[in-house]
């Protein structure tokens, strides 16, 4: 008589789980997995760790000093990015935490380039596998274990309903999509406002790259639907811009609220069986 929820990838659009998931407590909705991809698994985790506090505190606190120490600019070989300030707060309050000690089971999706493929994690330690699930190419240089060269799971599964599955088999699954926002993007509405010939590069580059995250993540969802789909109205706010959580956090409790009839009649439904595995 319980959920288990598929958190997806959007980097500072994350922020807006964590709405999600005080929504989720406050209505009484038993959350009993947690899955989740970039963004998302940092969620995922906390959550499972019973550590949702430690991570709202930081979403609420956070402005462009602290996401300045966060990214450790560096420009070194493989990566811009050194992560240092991240994995410094993930030891603070993960310590050595393991998968296994968490209090409901929890997993989170990276990508191995050397495959292809996703990997779903969900043993082991935490701290290594959330770096792994947020390492985006190019930002942050990737994390290689046993062979594989793991980057940020949205690659391949933005929307990690599988990998929720897959730890909680007769559970009804909750997704949410951080990316279907398209229209909302600002980006997009300064495409649909200028002439063709106004366009900044970037911009268009942008609003193409926006558009890809968005089909991806529609995509993952066609392959593999959840027992019922959340997307987030969060278009509007920047991927990068880690200093809106208060907002975030609202839109995720506020959209929460909407579907509550809907999420409640999941608690108890036979779960949507899939035959696609990764």
């Amino acid at each position: 008589m319980a959920i288990a929820v598929a958190l997806g990838g959007g980097a500072a659009l994350g922020w807006a789980h964590i709405g999600v998931l005080r929504a989720l407590q406050d209505h009484r909705i038993p959350v009993r997995a947690a899955a989740g991809t970039s963004i998302g698994a940092l969620a995922a985790v906390a959550f499972a760790a019973g550590r949702l506090d430690p991570l709202e505190r930081i979403a609420r606190s956070t402005n462009w000093l602290r996401v300045l120490s966060y990214l450790d600019i560096h420009f070194r070989p493989g990566a811009m990015l050194g992560g240092r300030g991240i994995l410094r707060d993930l030891e603070l309050h993960f310590a050595r935490l393991q998968f296994q000690e968490l209090l409901i089971p929890s997993c989170v999706v990276a990508c191995d380039l050397v495959s292809g493929k996703p990997v779903v994690i969900n043993r082991g330690p935490v701290n290594p596998a959330i770096m792994a699930s947020i390492a985006i190419p190019g930002l942050f240089r990737p994390v290689q274990v046993d062979g594989q060269f793991l980057v940020d799971g949205g690659v391949v599964m933005p929307v990690p309903v599988v990998a929720a599955r897959s730890i909680a088999p007769k559970l009804p699954v909750l997704s949410v999509n951080l990316q279907g926002d398209y229209h909302g993007r600002r980006v997009a509405t300064a495409i649909r406002s200028r002439p063709a010939r106004n366009h900044p590069s970037m911009a268009v580059v942008r609003a193409s790259t926006m558009l890809l995250m968005a089909e991806l993540a529609r995509h993952s969802l066609a392959l593999d639907p959840p027992d019922y789909a959340l997307t987030l109205p969060v278009g509007h706010v920047e991927i990068h811009d880690f200093t809106r959580a208060d907002e975030l956090i609202a839109i995720g409790r506020a959209t929460v609220d909407e579907h509550i009839d809907d999420i409640r009649a999941l608690v108890g439904r036979a779960p949507r069986r899939t035959a696609r595995r990764w």
